[in-house]
């Protein structure tokens, strides 16, 4: 099989749930502790081999562009006043991957997004990384690199799951499957997108994290829209389910998503806690803080 070396990762959605803070801003561009959440997902990617990644982006998303473009007149005023440290954090972000961009002409769906990959993927399998989801497995296992070593030793499409609590199933796409020998690996039936508490096949729902042969191309256009007009990448999921094998794996770790106010709150103090620069002053702070509660 053909390496996965190419990724896309939709950026065009507008933040709402993180108005006002996103209204001029986008919210892939937020910083968790020092560095933007976009970049958070684009160095998963690169440490899992992926190479080329195409971004799709929307109105008011040039701040991304930016970030991953060259700053000639900062790298040369970091340079005359010798903070070389500084200077290689903002080179390396411009070489860490061929990252391209294209515009999402209408929010029509996360399928939509998808979609627009398709010229520049081609027959390749590829990866899509949510841009506003970051994931950290346990002892930081790289979990793009788990389910993309998944699909080159199975075969067929690979999805990244998390289980949520059974309340919380009518937020996600939701997995109908099977375990495969009692591991973390799962046999893909299909796919319920967003059921009623109750009614879901389990409790195992999309993490954000994909691998896709190019057998998903077809189904995104054949998939019916939504009352919004939206593509849902879930229903060309269940779809390829029923086409070739597919597989979810349940990794070990936690999900973090940026899209609401209270979760970007806990993910920066989860990730001050771990940054080396400063944690134990802030655990020293944290302690005193909830003790004056």
């Amino acid at each position: 099989m053909p390496a996965v070396k190419k990724a896309v990762i939709p950026a065009a959605g507008f933040g709402t749930r993180l108005l006002p803070g996103t209204k001029s801003q986008p919210k892939e561009m937020i910083p968790i502790v020092d560095k933007p959440v976009i970049q958070y997902v684009i160095e998963e990617a690169v440490d899992a081999g992926i190479t080329d990644i195409l971004m799709v982006i929307g109105k008011g998303k040039r701040a991304i562009e930016e970030h991953f473009d060259r700053n000639f007149e900062l790298e040369y005023s970091l340079r005359q006043k010798g903070r070389t440290k500084e200077l290689e954090l903002i080179r390396r972000i411009t070489d860490m991957a061929n990252i391209h961009f294209i515009w999402q002409k209408e929010l029509n769906g996360l399928g939509d997004a998808v979609r627009y990959g398709r010229l520049h993927i081609g027959d390749e399998p590829f990866v899509v990384l949510l841009g506003d989801t970051i994931l950290q497995g346990d002892n930081n296992v790289n979990i793009t690199k788990q389910i993309i070593d998944v699909y080159e030793a199975k075969g067929g499409s690979v999805v990244a799951l998390e289980k949520v609590p059974p309340e919380l199933v009518y937020r996600y796409g939701v997995m109908d499957g099977s375990r495969i020998d009692d591991g973390n690996l799962y046999r893909v039936n299909g796919w319920v997108e967003k059921p009623a508490v109750g009614h879901a096949p389990s409790d195992l729902v999309v993490a954000g994290r994909y691998v896709f042969t190019s057998r998903l191309w077809p189904l995104l256009d054949q998939v019916p829209t939504t009352v919004n007009n939206e593509i849902q990448l879930t229903s060309a999921m269940h779809l390829l389910a029923q086409e070739e094998q597919m597989f979810g794996l349940h990794f070990e770790g936690r999900r973090y998503d940026i899209g609401n106010k209270l979760d970007f709150i806990k993910t920066n103090l989860v990730f001050g806690l771990q940054h080396e620069e400063f944690r134990d002053e802030l655990r020293v702070w944290l302690k005193d803080f909830i003790k004056e509660l």
